[in-house]
């Protein structure tokens, strides 16, 4: 099968019937492969949650979504965290260089895990994985990915519900920069008040 057999197959007309077959399916599909990002960081992530927003709408889109993704980020900081005193990992930690940077990320937890899940390609897994090591405070850990990961999923969803839009009038793209902007700010204050 070459390129062009593959790509002749996505037509509107085979789109809209494999997102109807989708979306036969309840919100399992939704919930469970952003929940999957977690464990095969080679899921792409802006596909999943646009096809998300197109499929179940805007805000079902983006609850099934950043429910997934959470869930999944919890459970590998809790799976980590279980395993992080086995002997072998201690030894490794007290490398200098290791513990250099596990200094540095004790001391600026929640905005490298807030930052860093504001971005929707990145190396998920290590981000939770480093939180678990360095023993962040779940709840600190949960807000933290919780409010990033919220901004990013609202954001991603956003243009992908109605993707055509954005192609047609690109500056519109302002809007979604202004509303990471001021959850970046309001993120500030939730650490001050969990610091």
């Amino acid at each position: 099968m070459g390129i062009t057999e593959i790509l002749s197959y996505f037509t509107e007309e085979n789109l809209s019937l494999w997102l109807d077959k989708y979306r036969s399916l309840g919100p399992l599909p939704g919930l469970l492969l952003p929940f999957m990002k977690s464990f095969v960081p080679p899921l792409p992530t802006l596909v999943i949650i646009s096809v998300n927003a197109a499929v179940y709408g805007l805000w079902l889109g983006f609850l099934y979504s950043w429910i997934g993704i959470v869930c999944g980020c919890l459970v590998t900081f809790l799976i980590v965290r279980k395993v992080s005193g086995h002997p072998y990992l201690v030894r490794w930690a007290q490398k200098p260089k290791v513990q250099k940077s596990l200094s540095w990320a004790r001391r600026q937890a929640f905005n490298y895990v807030f930052l860093l899940s504001l971005f929707p390609v990145g190396p998920f897994v290590v981000i939770n994985m480093a939180a678990a090591v360095v023993r962040m405070r779940f709840r600190s850990f949960l807000v933290a990915v919780a409010s990033g990961k919220a901004v990013m999923v609202m954001s991603v969803s956003f243009i992908g519900h109605d993707l055509n839009r954005f192609l047609e009038h690109p500056y519109e793209i302002a809007y979604v920069v202004a509303f990471v902007g001021v959850s970046m700010v309001i993120s500030k204050r939730i650490e001050r008040h969990f610091a």
